[in-house]
């Protein structure tokens, strides 16, 4: 196989790392008003460094912040955008693990005005990571489509946007303006993380979709097709975008179940995007079928490798599992990763330290081994 010169690699990571104990407890202090943002920030800097030279010392070819930056991996950057608040919980779904499930409701978001973008949202962070990695540093966000799916037309506000194309086309402006700056910064590497297009497998969700937000599910995947393509279209041509779909995963919980048949199509042919990171750990994703529709120029990222435990993979498994998938889609277009980054949020993690550097380290060696370079 040829080298990739670009992301994504054969061997990468969706993001999120686990946080160290220092920067849990800088962040409790910070809560309390025990130490000043100041003093944060020097702890928050520090673990990235170093969680920075532990990526690189595993072989990864693209170095993420752990988004140690933020306390979710959604939130955080969303509360940056004007006229974006907190809301009440739209509808309550079943998180489930293999001791049974427990009723959640998930976060939502709410639009009380117009949208902007005041100020840069994390381009001050990816200028810090770019400065202490000799790797590829790699951006991730929360797909725009997050603002709209868990709270429908009515977390919109009508007077603001009786029109929703009006605001579909601010809000994508508004991660246009933050995707311009960080290609400004130097960033070529972005993800946009979408797990609404996974949950618009699952049936149920679907029903919930249409019984408490009155929307088609049937129709929001071209809707999210548009948004994304417009918050991304403007890139320069040296920055790769891919995107990456999750059933949700939190303490080893997941929220959604179901193959990706009904989205495939326009997931790899709608939107404008250059590699997919899909979640494939276990049965909830379905079969390898949908990637027949995968077209050239185009990669999936096959996550294979669980994050919800730390019990270990094997790296036979984990072969025959992409000789399966190399039936539907060449395997020159496939590469590995885990199935999900290992602390989406703060809280709830399945593992240590050292179960996360042996999860990373045989993604690694086994995608050396398949295709002979990471």
């Amino acid at each position: 196989m040829s080298q990739r010169t670009k992301p994504p690699f054969r061997a990468d990571q969706v993001g999120s790392l686990l946080r160290p104990t220092a920067l849990l407890e800088a962040r409790r202090q910070a809560a309390a008003g025990e130490i000043s943002p100041d003093e944060l920030m020097a702890v928050q800097q520090a673990a990235i460094r170093d969680v920075v030279r532990v990526q690189e010392d595993l072989g990864l070819r693209s170095v993420t912040d752990g988004e140690f930056n933020r306390e979710s991996w959604q939130v955080d950057f969303l509360l940056k955008i004007a006229n974006v608040a907190m809301g009440e919980p739209r509808f309550t779904t079943a998180f489930h693990n293999e001791q049974g499930a427990e009723e959640r409701k998930p976060a939502t978001l709410k639009v009380v005005g117009k949208v902007s973008r005041p100020a840069p949202m994390f381009v001050d962070d990816f200028k810090f990571l770019k400065s202490v990695t000799r790797e590829t540093p790699k951006v991730t966000i929360p797909s725009p489509s997050v603002l709209h799916f868990r709270g429908g037309r009515d977390a919109v506000d009508r007077t603001a946007y009786p029109d929703m194309n009006d605001f579909y086309a601010d809000l994508g402006r508004v991660y246009a303006e933050e995707i311009a700056d960080l290609a400004a910064a130097g960033c070529t590497y972005i993800q946009l993380d979408e797990v609404n297009m996974a949950y618009l497998c699952d049936p149920e969700l679907r029903r919930q979709v249409q019984a408490n937000l009155g929307e088609d599910p049937d129709a929001l995947p071209m809707t999210y097709a548009r948004l994304v393509n417009d918050a991304i279209r403007g890139r320069p041509k040296d920055m790769v975008a891919c995107m990456h779909l999750c059933r949700g995963n939190f303490g080893g919980r997941w929220m959604a179940e179901g193959g990706y048949e009904p989205v495939a199509e326009v997931l790899f042919n709608e939107f404008e995007i250059d590699g997919y990171f899909m979640e494939y750990d276990d049965q909830r994703s379905g079969g390898f079928e949908p990637l027949r529709f995968l077209p050239k120029g185009k990669t999936v990222v096959l996550g294979l490798v669980t994050t919800k435990r730390g019990v270990l993979e094997t790296k036979d498994a984990l072969k025959r599992r992409i000789d399966e998938a190399a039936k539907f889609a060449p395997l020159e277009q496939l590469a590995l990763s885990p199935q999900c980054g290992f602390a989406s949020r703060l809280g709830g993690d399945t593992m240590d330290l050292e179960h996360e550097k042996a999860k990373l380290t045989l993604v690694v060696e086994t995608a050396r081994e398949v295709w002979g370079l990471a």
